[in-house]
């Protein structure tokens, strides 16, 4: 699964960037005092893309809008630090895998197998590799932040994901989902904020003004989120809104 990730990211970012991975990132030649290790320049780009390629790899995925409907969840108990940050984004993480699945076993079948059997070059993996990635991005992005990006390009059409630039669909398909996740959120964080308005004013009409409402509005909010059987329902609707 790494392996397919990693080739997923270098898909994405070759056909973004256009890089040529014939040049080597290393060069080493004999020197005076030993071997001089030196950086070609045409490799310089990747090795300044290394750092951000998890991030862009998150980016072009589920994970920015279920990690963002996540943390506001939390942020809507009231509880700043249960549950971690580790187990969010690790459920985060899960979640994005199951829900790209069908997208990587395409990428596996029709680029990465390909590659590693030597049928395909590394250019036409990559290119292989994005198209399933550019077809669920397009699924999910919205037809007016599309349109932001891609105003002076020529040629694109929405309906047909390899004539629209993966440089201008990654941004577009990134504000709709945060937009969509902020959407979720709402919806998510509404029914706590009701509770925390309720307790404030009864608190204050029992002359009880010292006590912080989050003391009494946490556990209520906790048992109505656990009633209802909220991680199921979050989960499901995160799912199904993909």
């Amino acid at each position: 699964m790494k392996r397919l990730l990693a080739l997923v990211a270098f898909g994405a970012s070759s056909a973004a960037l256009g890089a040529d991975p014939s040049v080597p990132l290393l060069s080493v030649t004999p020197g005076a005092g030993g071997q001089v290790i030196g950086v070609p320049g045409a490799s310089l780009p990747w090795l300044l893309l290394f750092p951000f390629l998890p991030a862009l790899l998150l980016a072009f995925t589920a994970f920015a809008r279920i990690a963002v409907v996540l943390f506001l969840l939390r942020q809507g108990l009231g509880s700043h630090t249960t549950p971690p940050n580790l187990v969010l984004s690790g459920l985060a993480v899960l979640l994005t895998i199951f829900i790209m699945s069908p997208a990587l076993k395409s990428i596996d079948a029709e680029a990465y197998q390909p590659f590693l059997a030597g049928t395909l070059s590394f250019n036409d993996a990559a290119a292989k590799a994005a198209d399933p990635l550019k077809a669920f991005m397009l699924r999910q992005t919205r037809s007016e932040d599309l349109a932001l990006f891609t105003a002076d390009v020529q040629g694109v059409d929405p309906k047909r994901a390899e004539t629209v630039p993966l440089a201008a669909l990654a941004p577009a398909f990134l504000t709709s989902e945060l937009k969509t996740a902020f959407q979720i959120g709402f919806m998510v964080v509404l029914p706590f904020l009701v509770i925390d308005l309720v307790v404030a004013a009864v608190l204050t009409a029992l002359g009880m003004i010292m006590l912080p409402p989050q003391l009494v509005s946490l556990p209520l909010k906790l048992l109505l989120f656990v009633s209802i059987d909220g991680w199921h329902l979050l989960v499901g609707s995160l799912i199904g809104s993909f």
